[in-house]
């Protein structure tokens, strides 16, 4: 039996976002109380959201970060619990928020508008799978088959705006479905299978191979072609570990808003690679990714695809997907700077004034069609404000990562 460390020498980092349902605009002037889960009613903080539903960012004890780095005894996170409460509004209590040493824990909060059917929400973080011994994967074919009369199988690779995750095993009638943003679901897995303290290209690898069997997963319709109206399910035996209103880490959300439109194939396979993995420490699994000694071969400097391609072979790479679904244009195509003109910045810029409208820290801009300094200074409060680098310049990860917070705060979400 594991056992909760409680020498707290190291500090982690925590903010909490808050946002109503269904229409996902920020909450201003929550409260937020924050205590030990062990110690619920000693608060060691009380914060107030700003007018973007943001907390400030507080420092908090957490274990030493040794801890996270091998496999220990020891719980390498500390757990917190967060109560926020917010005018016109249904309290919220969520207990096992981890925070990593060294590490910026994010802890989004949804609430519902207060009305009778809508009762006090309780949420309680499940343990991390690298600490708590969830059952281990049932093998099965990297690559599925794809011929069989009746087949479900999309024509090509898109990156879905929704994927309905079963929170159980899949044969688990009473277990909630539930509506997830791809990119939300690929941030909370990551942070519930990998430690954020890891090497980046490490993080990067695993993230890749889970990219790419959800992916496979939707390419293939593997749950629908079986009678089920779900994608995929929270179920370690047969897909990942997804946790309900778990905290992410800052600097996984950011590696996926890079690289959320890309997967894993091999040479003449069309389908996403069903990339499997396990932990290679209380289970070993041949010819797939361990992910501890994924962590050590960052650790001696091997690059991304040489951790991936040391597992699934030297045929694996990195592909992109042709189409990115929910999002209302496409990416142009190269970056937008200073100087740039034309309908794409058009668009981007009513885009940004409709984010600005909801978050107000960013400003709004001249919507005239050419990128100037003051559509520069307008980037720059977005990227600041969503965790991107304070650039300026329009590339790839900001041009959807506007397009992710546009379709959020002008739609409201028919999937909720």
């Amino acid at each position: 039996m594991k056992k909760m460390d409680t020498n707290q020498v190291d500090n982690g980092k925590l903010q909490v976002q808050v946002s109503s349902l269904p229409q996902n605009h920020p909450i201003d002037q929550a409260s937020v109380s924050i205590s030990y889960t062990g110690d619920p009613q000693n608060i060691l903080e009380e914060l107030t959201t700003d007018n973007n539903g943001r907390t400030p960012v507080v420092e908090l004890p957490a274990p030493p970060i040794d801890y996270s780095m091998a496999p220990n005894e020891n719980q390498p996170y500390s757990e917190y619990t967060i109560k926020v409460n917010a005018s016109g509004h249904e309290p919220v209590e969520i207990s096992g928020c981890q925070l990593l040493p060294d590490s910026t824990a994010i802890q989004p909060v949804q609430l519902n508008p207060e009305t009778p059917e809508n009762p006090f929400m309780d949420i309680a973080i499940a343990a991390h799978t690298l600490y708590y011994e969830y059952p281990p994967k049932i093998p099965e074919d990297e690559i599925k088959p794809v011929d069989e009369t009746g087949e479900i199988v999309l024509s090509r690779v898109v990156i879905p705006e929704f994927v309905v995750v079963h929170d159980g095993a899949p044969g688990d009638p009473t277990a909630a479905n539930y509506y997830e943003r791809y990119r939300d679901y690929i941030k909370n897995v990551a942070s519930s299978e990998i430690y954020a303290t890891w090497p980046d290209a490490t993080i990067r690898a695993n993230i890749l191979a889970i990219m790419s069997f959800t992916l496979n997963r939707v390419y293939t319709e593997w749950y629908r072609n079986k009678g089920n109206d779900f994608t995929i399910t929270s179920s370690t035996a047969y897909d990942h570990k997804w946790i309900h209103g778990r905290n992410y880490f800052d600097s996984i959300s950011q590696i996926v808003d890079e690289m959320f439109s890309n997967y894993l194939s091999r040479p003449n396979v069309r389908q996403p690679i069903l990339t499997q993995y396990c932990d290679g420490n209380r289970v070993t699994c041949p010819n797939w990714m361990a992910q501890w000694g994924s962590k050590y071969l960052g650790d001696q400097g091997y690059s991304t695809i040489q951790i991936l391609r040391n597992y699934y072979g030297q045929d694996m790479y990195i592909n992109t997907a042709e189409e990115v679904s929910g999002v209302p244009a496409s990416w142009p195509g190269y970056n937008l700077d200073i100087g740039a003109s034309g309908p794409k910045v058009s668009q981007i810029q009513d885009q940004l004034n409709a984010i600005a409208a909801v978050y107000s820290s960013i400003p709004t801009t001249n919507q005239d069609g050419t990128f100037t300094e003051n559509t520069q200074h307008t980037v720059q409060a977005f990227q600041s404000l969503f965790g991107l680098p304070a650039s300026g310049i329009i590339d790839y990860p900001t041009w959807y990562k506007i397009q992710d917070i546009y379709v959020a705060v002008t739609r409201i979400a028919e999937l909720t």
